[in-house]
């Protein structure tokens, strides 16, 4: 093991591998300054670059992207007040007070050496795992596999903000997307409806890029203004490290935790540096300078959502469940690359766990390091409006889903679950159960399939291995119930900050404010009626061929029955609410309606809400109208006419800018070719 640990650092020295490694350090740091992208978009972008190259290039850049996403979305959170991502939100607490008191370099200062130092914290937490999950993961068969992919999914679900039967529909219908295509285990087309494109099954690029990527353009394209007046970059780079060196116990707890939550499915980095934060304010005996500028409210949660990330692969690539939407992505491209996750990955792929340590470690390093030196030119791309981005971002995403599958077809299905992926979004359905029950469809089914055959009846349910798994299955579900029933029980607010509370207040603003409305209704309906569909349409497959379908569709159809009841009864109780007491305007009272919904009167909401909507249609038809030009003119044409178009009348740019711009990305696609293996989607006219 120790010969495999020294033999990935050797592969290091290779310059081809140093060269990918930096190109995902500096994706990564960029990526992690544009808002609403964070390690999903970092992943999802660099993934399709990965096409073509062996897996030792291919990880080291998307590890390298994906441990110092979390370094540079801090810049924004210090110097605007508005975080690059949700887990950056906490940091803004502290760090911005201190930057508007003429600190900004010390906030900084602390953050990026706390973000270094959860990285390499990460990095050994992973390292540790390897040795010690070794003969665990080895004794694992058929079934405590399938186990696992079960709670792999479950999990996600049930840890995810929010409400738990959303996060259990949103799993069952990405194992149902994820069934689409081939059986496994007969060869039998399903759900293909007679079409060859679909007989292959849905891209993972596609569904990942179009339930998040898309999703996010067109729901933060309308965002033409930044924070009025950023602070000034003042302060001294040496009081931040010394006072770095004092809190080294903040430090290494909060790395501590961001692992525990990394390992669990579904928690992520928002909820690590909130428990971060929560133990530095917990354990503090001084507690009035926390949100004032306070530096242990800076090191613990930038120690956390760093290590997060790390403790993200614990799970991902020993017993091949993803705690989250990046390592979800991870998994699928091991898997396209033959790499099984589990035991394969421990026995045959030693090296490559070692090599994503090494990359893991020394990406947060220098990623702290290019931090410190550059930025002034990072906080500059800060105060670039997300609509001028949109253009260039869609590209780009675009772009990354035909390298896959080479197919126009790709775009189209991206751009309709970029629609799917909207609603979810705004309707408070978490989309991470949905990616990771996507990933997990088929090796959900080959390794049922295999305990099917294997073992007599039931008798496989019995083993010690299983029986663990499903005891953690089913405590997590009744702590959910628990809570939910002490909550209906009638709480009195003794005036705690809560934390998610406070977490949704620096969010999104389009995160779940269609909660409670006919929009997330209809979403539970049309759920309804793809799971009803799906069980229909599965009975005319084999035997065989029908067991998974029929199972999902069966599993689903009942939770999302569950889900139109929570929406029919929130509407009741809104309405017996309303004639009881018909002046309080405590609009969103009913069950699913988000913190933000209650803050603002019903008109308000409306206007918002309409307002999300309009410009989410009119992003996504701009999207539609660029695949038809790519399939007219080809993909080069099509950008140098829709960018400039987009830029002038939907991020209303100066003219100048706009030609500028579209040169520039012209040009990029011109020469990305000869650089990388990409190809460019041709036209009809071509």
């Amino acid at each position: 093991m120790t010969d495999a640990a020294f033999s990935a650092l050797g592969s290091l020295a290779d310059p081809s591998l140093l060269v990918m490694l930096a190109i995902g350090v500096v994706a990564g740091l960029v990526i992690g300054l544009i808002p609403g992208l964070g390690g999903t978009g970092a992943v999802a972008i660099l993934l399709p670059v990965t096409f073509g190259m062996d897996p030792e290039p291919a990880l080291a850049m998307l590890i390298g992207a994906l441990a110092v996403v979390h370094t540079s979305d801090t810049v924004a959170a210090v110097l605007l007040g508005a975080p690059g991502s949700a887990s950056a939100s906490v940091t803004m607490l502290d760090g911005y007070a201190m930057a508007r008191q003429g600190q900004a370099k010390r906030a900084l200062s602390l953050a990026f050496l706390s973000s270094m130092a959860g990285g390499v914290i990460g990095a050994i937490g992973l390292t540790l795992a390897i040795p010690l999950a070794r003969p665990l993961v080895l004794s694992f068969g058929s079934p405590e596999l399938f186990m696992l992919t079960i709670l792999g999914v479950s999990l996600a679900a049930v840890l995810s903000r929010g409400n738990v039967v959303k996060g259990l529909t949103a799993g069952f219908l990405g194992l149902l997307l994820g069934l689409v295509g081939t059986s496994p285990t007969t060869a039998e087309e399903r759900f293909s409806f007679g079409s060859l494109f679909l007989s292959d099954g849905f891209s993972l690029v596609a569904v990942a890029l179009g339930i998040f990527g898309l999703a996010e353009i067109a729901s933060r394209v309308g965002q033409r203004r930044v924070a009025e007046k950023p602070v000034e970059l003042t302060g001294g780079w040496g009081s931040g490290i010394r006072e770095w060196l004092t809190h080294w116990t903040q430090v290494i707890r909060g790395g501590l935790i961001g692992i525990w939550a990394g390992v669990l499915p579904g928690v992520g980095a928002t909820a690590g540096t909130w428990l971060a934060y929560g133990q530095a304010v917990a354990t503090a005996k001084d507690k009035r300078k926390f949100g004032k500028g306070d530096p242990r409210g800076i090191v613990g949660p930038e120690s956390a959502n760093n290590s997060v990330e790390a403790g993200d692969l614990i799970p991902t690539f020993l017993f091949g469940i993803p705690g989250g939407v990046p390592s979800a992505m991870l998994l699928g491209m091991l898997l396209t690359y033959g790499i099984q996750p589990g035991p394969a990955i421990v026995t045959d792929h030693l090296d490559l766990m070692y090599l994503i340590v090494w990359a893991f470690a020394i990406a947060s390093v220098a990623g702290a390091f290019l931090c410190f030196l550059a930025t002034g030119s990072l906080a500059k791309l800060t105060k670039v409006p997300f609509a001028v981005l949109g253009p260039g971002l869609l590209v780009v995403m675009l772009l990354g889903a035909f390298q896959e599958g080479g197919q126009l077809g790709d775009l189209w299905v991206m751009v309709v679950l970029g629609v799917v992926g909207f609603f979810l979004k705004a309707t408070g359905m978490p989309r991470a159960p949905f990616l990771i029950g996507f990933v997990l469809a088929i090796p959900m089914e080959r390794y049922y399939y295999l305990t099917a055959n294997l073992y007599d009846g039931t008798s496989w349910m019995t083993r010690p291995g299983v029986l663990v798994f499903a005891a953690l299955l089913v405590v997590p579900a009744l702590w959910a119930l628990v809570k939910r029933l002490r909550g209906a029980s009638g709480a009195v607010d003794d005036g705690h900050r809560d934390e998610h509370a406070a977490e949704d207040a620096d969010g999104d603003e389009l995160e779940g404010s269609m909660a409670g409305t006919r929009w997330s209704a209809a979403v539970a309906l049309v759920a309804v009626a793809l799971f009803a569909g799906a069980f229909w349409v599965s009975g005319s497959f084999s035997a065989e061929a029908r067991l998974m379908p029929r199972l999902v569709a069966v599993c689903g159809l009942a939770v999302a029955l569950a889900l139109v009841w929570q929406e029919l009864r929130g509407r009741w109780r809104d309405a017996r609410s309303a004639d009881d007491e018909p002046d309080d305007h405590r609009a969103g009272a009913g069950a699913g309606r988000t913190v933000l919904a209650t803050r603002v009167a019903p008109t308000d909401v409306a206007v918002a809400q309409s307002h999300d909507l309009v410009i989410a249609a009119r992003t996504f038809a701009a999207m539609a109208a660029f695949l038809v030009l790519v399939t007219v003119g080809g993909y080069l044409a099509a950008t140098l006419v829709f960018t400039p178009v987009f830029l002038l009348y939907a991020a209303r740019v100066r003219p100048r800018t706009a030609v500028v711009y579209t040169l520039v990305l012209g040009l990029v696609l011109l020469v990305l070719p000869s650089l990388l293996p990409v190809d460019l989607p041709l036209g009809l006219l071509q």
